[in-house]
């Protein structure tokens, strides 16, 4: 178990159940109270003078770090199997922080051409204004990358599956290849959240969650993690002090709230996802989906291989059709919400089109494209609203 937690043994057969409920708390340390409290505060008073001018206390500003910020990235650390683990205030922020506490100019770096859109936005404004050369590769390269490295590769970016078109990445291959040249493997592994994906098992020096996502769950925190080996700690370390990031306290909180829930929720995501993702291939409207835990993926080998299961994000290509009988359909629904973000407890759904923004890969599709977040709603109840949908998308007329 983590630092901290009741049983410290680091006992291997801890299931990741236990280590979430446990991981990254102490009641001992607050009175026997279960839950880490909220600390908010910049100022830390220090004992002594000399102990002030060391620098050596535990905690000596808020920003650098608090016992809240500490019980959630030592919990997430621990479930992902990292070294050293860090807060920030959105998954996005993970993103740039690490990459800036890399990169310089001159480097390389290389991004999968299924990334994040806002991380794509990050790398040809902030990072190339800088001087890094940023070049986009094709997600199913897997060891062909090593065409692309260079001397100067420092960070290869990779998130599997891809963002909104979920294409599946040999993280093991690139990595090989990747730390034969010298590079660090970042991992948007947010997806997967750190229940169903070993990033350091598997060759990632960084893994990066959004734990605006799944992990706080409700959908109503911006919150991001970093997850590093010993091999990237201390650039990532001295670049967030630098930087100036830090989590916010009532974020934390509710980080660390959603976390000791997270695997059963994620397991009824799993679930629901999958079962409403075979009830769509099977309507006529469907061309097909695009469900790494689906035999039909592409992909699905490797995540079979790789993986220890499923979350309830995933995307459908319907069969071509007018726009406005989509936004017929999309408009109707009960259920689903129409918004940013995923992996709260409610049922969401987005149009999307990369076809723009790609340069690496060219996205076909036979028709229009929605991401789903499958909730926890009743499935029958999603399954009932999705089926109006598709009467609204035909133009049939509803009672």
């Amino acid at each position: 178990m983590a630092r901290g937690s009741k049983n410290n043994d680091n006992d291997p057969r801890h299931a990741p159940d236990s280590v979430l409920v446990h991981s990254g708390r102490n009641p001992q340390d607050h009175h026997g109270f279960v839950n880490t409290p909220v600390y908010r505060g910049s100022t830390v008073l220090i004992d002594s003078a000399r102990e002030l001018e060391a620098g050596d206390s535990r905690y000596t500003y808020g920003r650098i770090a608090t016992p809240s910020s500490d019980a959630l990235a030592d919990a997430v650390a621990e479930l992902e199997g990292g070294a050293k683990g860090f807060v920030t205030p959105s998954g996005l922020s993970a993103i740039t922080s690490s990459m800036l506490s890399l990169a310089a100019g001159g480097d390389h770096v290389l991004i999968t051409d299924s990334i994040y859109k806002p991380t794509r936005h990050f790398a040809d404004s902030l990072l190339s204004k800088l001087g890094v050369e940023v070049e986009y590769y094709d997600p199913l390269l897997g060891d062909g990358i090593e065409r692309l490295m260079r001397d100067n590769t420092r960070i290869v970016f990779t998130e599997s599956p891809g963002s909104q078109t979920f294409e599946m990445q040999d993280i093991p291959a690139i990595s090989e290849v990747a730390h034969r040249f010298g590079a660090y493997v970042l991992m948007d592994n947010s997806w997967a959240t750190p229940l169903y994906f070993n990033p350091f098992q598997h060759g990632v020096d960084i893994s990066i969650q959004a734990a605006t996502k799944y992990i706080v769950g409700h959908a109503d925190a911006m919150l991001g993690t970093i997850t590093c080996n010993e091999r990237s700690r201390d650039h990532i370390e001295k670049g967030l002090y630098a930087l100036g990031v830090c989590g916010g306290s009532e974020e934390i909180y509710l980080g660390l709230r959603g976390l000791r829930t997270l695997g059963v929720r994620t397991r009824q995501h799993w679930s629901s996802g999958l079962e409403i993702a075979n009830w769509l291939l099977e309507r006529p409207e469907v061309a097909r989906i695009l469900h790494p835990a689906h035999e039909s993926h592409p992909g699905h080998d490797i995540w079979k291989r790789d993986f220890t299961g499923a979350t309830g994000l995933f995307s459908v290509i319907l069969k071509p059709v007018a726009k406005e009988r989509v936004h017929a359909m999309l408009d109707g629904y009960r259920n689903f919400g129409m918004g940013w973000s995923w992996g709260g407890y409610e049922s969401l759904v987005i149009p999307f089109d990369p076809s723009s923004y790609r340069t690496a890969t060219e996205w076909q599709a036979e028709g229009p494209a929605l991401r789903f977040h499958i909730g926890l709603e009743d499935v029958e109840d999603i399954k009932q609203d999705l089926d109006d949908g598709f009467a609204r998308l035909r133009g049939a007329a509803q009672a």
